[in-house]
């Protein structure tokens, strides 16, 4: 078996999962487990994929890591805050919970060119640890975890209150952004909902482009997508972000949409969120064995961005796992995030090279963040 690949997820919702779902990401995948498994409050509770010790025994050693925090309209059905004050609120505790696993060496802000080839080194020098335990790290002289790192992003922009909190933000490591989640917002439509970009849109992703904050266009609705293009001249991707044409629903990308990042130099990554894998796909009903699922499905997507593209240089990692689900409504081969490594070797079985392979599991988008960082 070939040595594991570094791998880049550029999309995991950590800080929800402590927070929301009492999840301490330190303990081992079998813990949480076993900690919820009478729990009934939330459906995907003994369902979890990501932990930290499964994300080095499947040498994830970068992340974009999300902070989260929805307003809803009144009596809207989708769950959310009051106000975006407590929005903001919501996401501050979420900032707290990132510093203090930072404290703890857990995890590691990534803000910078300078800061993100330096914990590259660091992995890249560092044997892969097949059990997550640690071990002596040259740098550090002593035994220690790795230390994952965290570009910070924030999905759906409701919690900003004022343009002035985005500045803030970005002095915090806010780092990209998505302006919607799902259903209406006060910057954007995202999923299941439509119309254009309102006013305040706008004028966030200007101040987004002055700040040089990257544009996440996962979640937009068709017409704020286009809208956004049109106002946005700066640096954008789709953190997770799979194909209509494959799994039919507004929350999956139409090729034209694909086309659209492609031209202008951005990445999309791959979700393993089942109802964006498969066409077909009931939410809350519908298992992966009706589908007879498997990781295998999501190269299917990579190779239609690719005939898009030209080229493998536009497709990333961005899993979205635990976002809200779990083993549920995921490939049955995947137990848990550390079978990301199992994709190199069915990329290679369709004839992807080393290069391209290498590419899409961490170098395009480290790549876009130091071109869009210098």
């Amino acid at each position: 078996m070939s040595e594991p690949v570094f791998i880049f997820d550029v999309h995991l919702d950590l800080s929800m999962n402590a927070l929301e779902w009492n999840r301490d990401l330190r303990w081992s995948q079998e813990r949480i487990r076993r900690w919820e498994q009478n729990m009934k409050d939330k459906v995907d509770r003994g369902n979890n994929t990501v932990c930290l010790p499964e994300m080095r025994k499947g040498r994830i050693g970068l992340c974009v890591a999300t902070q989260i925090g929805r307003h809803s309209p009144y009596f809207h059905r989708l769950p959310g805050w009051n106000s975006p004050e407590q929005a903001w609120a919501q996401t501050q505790g979420q900032l707290a919970w990132y510093r203090a696993m930072e404290e703890a060496g857990e995890l590691v802000s990534i803000r910078t060119t300078e800061q993100l080839n330096a914990h590259l080194d660091l992995w890249m020098k560092s044997p892969p640890c097949d059990d997550g335990t640690p071990y002596v790290v040259e740098s550090l002289k002593k035994p220690a975890h790795l230390p994952i790192g965290f570009v910070l992003s924030l999905e759906g922009a409701d919690s900003i209150v004022t343009l002035n909190h985005l500045e803030r933000s970005y002095a915090d490591g806010l780092r990209a952004l998505g302006p919607a989640h799902y259903g209406p917002g006060i910057y954007a439509h995202g999923t299941d909902a439509s119309g254009p970009l309102p006013a305040k849109g706008k004028e966030l992703l200007k101040e987004m482009q002055r700040l040089g904050i990257i544009l996440d266009v996962t979640h937009l609705c068709d017409e704020c997508f286009w809208d956004a293009l049109d106002v946005y001249d700066g640096p954008l991707w789709a953190s997770h972000q799979n194909c209509r044409t494959l799994a039919p629903w507004n929350r999956q990308f139409a090729d034209d949409q694909i086309k659209a990042v492609v031209e202008r130099g951005g990445i999309l990554g791959m979700a393993f969120d089942a109802i964006m894998m498969v066409p077909g796909w009931t939410h809350l009903r519908s298992k992966p064995s009706d589908f007879q699922l498997k990781i295998e499905r999501i190269c299917d997507h990579i190779d239609h961005i690719c005939q898009i593209a030209g080229n493998a240089k536009h497709i990333g990692i961005g899993t979205d796992l635990d976002g809200g689900y779990g083993t549920e409504q995921t490939p049955m081969d995947m137990n848990s995030i550390a079978d990301l490594q199992t994709l190199p070797g069915l990329l290679r079985a369709r004839g992807y090279s080393q290069d391209d392979i290498e590419g899409i599991m961490w170098r395009n988008f480290v790549d876009f963040l130091r071109k869009t960082w210098k």
